[in-house]
């Protein structure tokens, strides 16, 4: 079985901080690309940050220089961490696992978990 699971969100002050995680089980990953994806009501997923299996990490400009990404291959583990948090980052953050083998594609998703940025 593949199973992301996700903790560490909750209710935080805005100017606060967060950290994610996402436990993977039931695939190979040091071999996938991991992201987190967020979601907030009415408006459309869209990919926080990624870091590939090799390391490259990307961020959605709204997030780049409050947010973190990163990765424990040893743990199965990927981690977001979230500084200077605004209302605006309200969401349900989801974990993403991804691998692309020419046509082949495995593609995984965590339940999702609430952030709450509020005073």
């Amino acid at each position: 079985q593949v199973q992301l699971v996700e903790s560490g969100g909750g209710l935080v002050q805005p100017g606060g901080s967060l950290r994610l995680s996402c436990g993977a089980s039931g695939i190979r990953f040091n071999y996938y690309d991991m992201g987190w994806y967020r979601q907030a009501p009415g408006k459309q997923r869209e990919l926080v940050a990624s870091i590939t299996d090799v390391g490259s990490i990307n961020y959605a400009g709204s997030v780049k220089g409050r947010f973190t990404i990163s990765r424990d291959n040893a743990k199965n583990t990927v981690y977001l961490q979230m500084n200077s948090l605004k209302p605006e980052d309200t969401a349900v953050y989801c974990c993403n696992a991804l691998r692309v083998l020419g046509i082949k594609q495995y593609d995984y998703w965590g339940q999702g978990i609430q952030v709450t940025v509020s005073s």
